[in-house]
């Protein structure tokens, strides 16, 4: 059987705050005086449905005290609103950025939700203007959206495509200057940062990334952890996450604990042990 029906909280997040930001992140609480090092991300790094994420089992490995910082459906535009989490990596030895989707920023063709940047907030008149025949009240998420308007216009979507990768790596840098210091960039996904698989860019995570635009982050002085997981990884993982029944497809989309070993492993190999 795939899951453990404990009900609804059964894996205790223990959720927690840090200096003055006023997001809450995955605990236990980890101490900010002496050395340590920050991982920001999203909701794989956060760990949900999973008992020990790759930030818990990386502090296991190097002895080296390590702070979840990741955000359920968090991205960049996350990142550059919190100046105080932001403040927390850039008094870490190392900061590890579990990239994310270039669809859920801001842009000139629409809004996300401030924390929850996987969410579609409206449309600009940029976008109505390139898309008139699209109701754009349909969408709440920003992948419907850019499913459908990908689907309705190849050659106006590419628009859009161009506009959030720029976008993208725009702010990616920014957030590198802010941080300064050692920062390790990890790609989670199923498919690699050089597949040219059609399908790659709107059905897979981190969406719309390719290698290009993060070698321009690295030029920039970042280093880069790639893990891809493999079908039989996540699959054969299934049996050590935790989730009750209603959380069952949420919990099969996420790559699994095997995959956050393998990650914990990679990241060792650079951080090595205290």
């Amino acid at each position: 059987m795939a899951y453990e029906y404990l009900g609804r909280g059964a894996l205790d997040y223990f959720p927690c705050r840090y200096g003055s930001s006023k997001l809450y992140f995955r605990g236990p609480e980890r101490p900010l005086d002496g050395g340590y090092c920050a991982v920001i991300g999203s909701t794989e790094t956060y760990g949900k449905y999973i008992e020990d994420p790759y930030p818990v089992q990386l502090e296991q490995f190097t002895g080296k005290t390590v702070l979840n910082l990741g955000q359920l459906h968090g991205g960049v535009d996350l990142l550059l609103a919190d100046p105080a989490l932001l403040g927390i990596c850039k008094k870490a030895d190392t900061t590890i950025i579990q990239l994310t989707g270039a669809q859920n920023i801001s842009n000139r063709f629409y809004r996300v939700h401030p924390r929850r940047n996987d969410r579609f907030v409206g449309a600009t008149d940029a976008l109505k203007s390139l898309f008139p025949e699209m109701d754009f009240t349909d969408f709440n998420f920003t992948g419907h959206l850019l499913g459908a308007l990908a689907y309705g216009a190849c050659d106006r979507f590419d628009l859009v495509r161009q506009e959030l990768q720029k976008t993208w790596v725009t702010r990616m840098k920014s957030v590198l200057d802010q941080i300064g210091g050692r920062v390790i960039l990890l790609w989670l996904s199923r498919h690699g940062l050089n597949d040219d698989r059609p399908d790659k860019c709107l059905l897979r995570d981190p969406g719309l990334i390719d290698g290009d635009m993060v070698e321009q982050l690295v030029r920039a002085g970042a280093e880069l952890v790639e893990i891809v997981a493999t079908g039989e990884e996540i699959s054969a993982g299934h049996d050590r996450m935790i989730f009750s029944v209603l959380e069952e497809p949420a919990a099969r989309q996420m790559l699994g604990p095997i995959i956050h070993q393998q990650a914990a492993l990679e990241l060792k190999a650079l951080l090595g042990a205290a």
